[in-house]
Parts: C-alpha cells; sequence; structure tokens
C-alpha cells in the first residue's frame, strides 16, 4: 500500500483557539473540517512542506523554530496509508485567510469534537485537548 506524508499544524492564537479549514466542495472529504497543511513534496522536509502550504492555503507566514513537534497519525484509508505528523504553531505574519476556497473557523479546544473530522485526525483531538 502507498504510504502518503501529509504535514498538518495546529495554529493556536492568544485565546488558545484552533484554527480549522473546512474541505472545499470537489475535494475528497469535502465539508469535512481538518488541521491546515498538506502532502509533503519530494524533496521537502514536513515543516517545509506546512511552511509552503501556509503560505498558499491560508497567506500566512511562519518559520521552521515556529513548528513545534507534538503528535502524528497513522491512518489506513481503502487507497493509500496517511502518515501525517501534526506540528503546534503559536507563531506566525498575517491573518489567516482562506485562498482555496476554504472556511475556516477558530475553535476552543474542548469543542473541537463538534466539528466532523476525517478519520486520520479524530485521534489528534484528544491529545491537542491534554497539551492545551
Amino acid at each position: 500500500m502507498k504510504v502518503v506524508l501529509v504535514s498538518a499544524v495546529a495554529l493556536i492564537d492568544a485565546d488558545g483557539r484552533v484554527l480549522l479549514a473546512q474541505r472545499p466542495p470537489g475535494k475528497s472529504l469535502a465539508g469535512l473540517w481538518e488541521f491546515p497543511g498538506g502532502k509533503v513534496e519530494a524533496g521537502e522536509t514536513p515543516e517545509t512542506a506546512l511552511i509552503r502550504e501556509l503560505k498558499e492555503e491560508l497567506d500566512i507566514d511562519t518559520q521552521a523554530s515556529c513548528l513545534a513537534p507534538l503528535t502524528f497519525a497513522s491512518h489506513s484509508y481503502p487507497e493509500f496509508h496517511l502518515l501525517m505528523p501534526l506540528f503546534a504553531c503559536r507563531r506566525w505574519h498575517g491573518i489567516p485567510r482562506p485562498t482555496e476556497g476554504q472556511t475556516l473557523a477558530w475553535v476552543r479546544p474542548n469543542a473541537l469534537r463538534d466539528y466532523p473530522m476525517p478519520p486520520a485526525d479524530l485521534p489528534l483531538i484528544p491529545i491537542l485537548r491534554d497539551w492545551l
């Protein structure tokens, strides 16, 4: 089975809320909420992929030194196996704005379960809630 490496981030604002993005219509798992991020391309580290994805998807800038490894997800979908490191980030430049048609929501950690998420993201919620 093919292994796909995807890097994700829990952006945490000054009020302790976490940013979620809703997958837009036309994408797989459309309508579900997820932590921002994306596929790690050839030649990229998970950190550089995340920095690139945050610029492309949310128009914000950050640095590898602002990305703290928190946990990871390992989940088998029918077509591939997903390996997804989750980083925590509290420092970035700019105001997150949706650039790819997604909806954004700042969510309190204890309300993360109120947002339907892909199966791979679900085990990350209790770890994130405990950490925050």
